[in-house]
């Protein structure tokens, strides 16, 4: 495998990004967030990691475990314009879009916006909501725009969906469709914290610690900084050694019996961008396998479906992944 390992500083806007602008904007973003969100790296990391790959994210887990606090913490730390939606049975999708309204002194319909209409929109327990409502965001998010009454409106740059949803066995929740599912980059899932993590987060929560309120965050980036690192993490270098790793991933996926439905050409292209944004976080102009490894279970493990056999099995889509990434074939850098 043959990496080059120099490209031309990308400049959108105001800013002129380098890989080591990058790492450090990103860095910053991470530790600040830290200040709030307490023994959450691996979801702040990617959370962070899809907004600049140009995705969203579905973040699952058990009340009480800090899937909402990410969402506004980081729309805090980036200067984001946020709304949120809480997503209950009763909820229409014009109450998502927006509709058009009769304005009786010009006698003429108007269009009044919805929440979606914002750069970080947090869709908080998506799952709730019956299929209708959840549809409602999919030409947003794999167009974003918004189609009303014929009329396409487009939606603010960046514009990112962060969803979260309790885990479908818990009561009153609709399993997302397999579109809905794709349309998101990555899914990760929160798990009960450490009894240390879990000590130190009930210590802030008694020296006064408010949840409601993140003033004390400072907005250590912008929307535009955010757009300028996508872009500079577009331009990172893949070899086709690497993009052949990430194609065989998302195939073998097909091809695996414990699996009824395998990942879609859309995975390996979530995956590589994934990559890029992994290799830049770490102030490198070029993918290695090793970026791709960390991000293969985000991106992939909502996008497969078991196979009833394997589930009676006590089979995990996890489980079937990590074997998928130690079988195939690891490229080697060339000598």
């Amino acid at each position: 495998m043959q990496v080059t390992s120099a490209f031309a500083d990308v400049s959108f806007g105001a800013f002129a990004m380098t890989p080591e602008a990058f790492q450090s904007s990103f860095d910053r973003i991470r530790s600040q967030m830290a200040e709030v969100v307490v023994g959450q790296e691996d979801l702040v990391f990617s959370l962070v990691a899809s907004v600049l790959a140009g995705g969203h994210v579905l973040i699952e887990g058990v009340p009480g475990l800090g899937k909402t606090l990410v969402a506004r913490a980081f729309a805090r730390v980036s200067g984001a314009s946020f709304k949120r939606i809480q997503f209950t049975p009763d909820l229409m999708p014009s109450d998502v879009t927006g509709s058009s309204i009769l304005d009786r002194q010009r006698n003429a319909f108007e269009f009044v916006p919805g929440p979606i209409f914002c750069q970080l929109l947090l869709a908080d327990e998506i799952n709730r909501a019956p299929a209708k409502t959840q549809s409602a965001l999919l030409e947003a998010m794999q167009d974003h725009q918004v189609t009303v009454d014929g009329t396409s409106y487009p939606l603010p740059a960046p514009f990112v969906v962060v969803a979260t949803q309790n885990p479908v066995e818990s009561q009153g929740t609709y399993p997302l469709p397999e579109a809905q599912l794709d349309r998101f980059l990555m899914k990760v899932t929160v798990a009960d914290p450490p009894r240390d993590v879990e000590a130190q987060i009930v210590r802030n929560h008694a020296t006064g610690f408010d949840p409601t309120n993140l003033g004390a965050l400072a907005a250590v980036t912008s929307p535009a900084e955010l757009l300028a690192m996508r872009a500079l993490a577009q331009a990172v270098k893949i070899d086709d050694a690497v993009i052949d790793y990430i194609v065989d991933l998302t195939r073998r996926t097909r091809d695996d019996r414990a699996f009824e439905l395998g990942a879609s050409p859309r995975a390996s292209i979530a995956m590589m961008k994934a990559a890029q944004v992994v290799a830049a976080s770490e102030g490198r102009d070029f993918v290695t396998p090793d970026d791709v490894k960390p991000i293969a279970k985000p991106v992939l493990r909502h996008r497969v479906m078991l196979h009833p056999d394997a589930e009676l099995q006590g089979v995990t889509a996890d489980e079937r992944i990590d074997d998928i990434l130690k079988a195939a074939p690891v490229p080697r850098a060339a000598a």
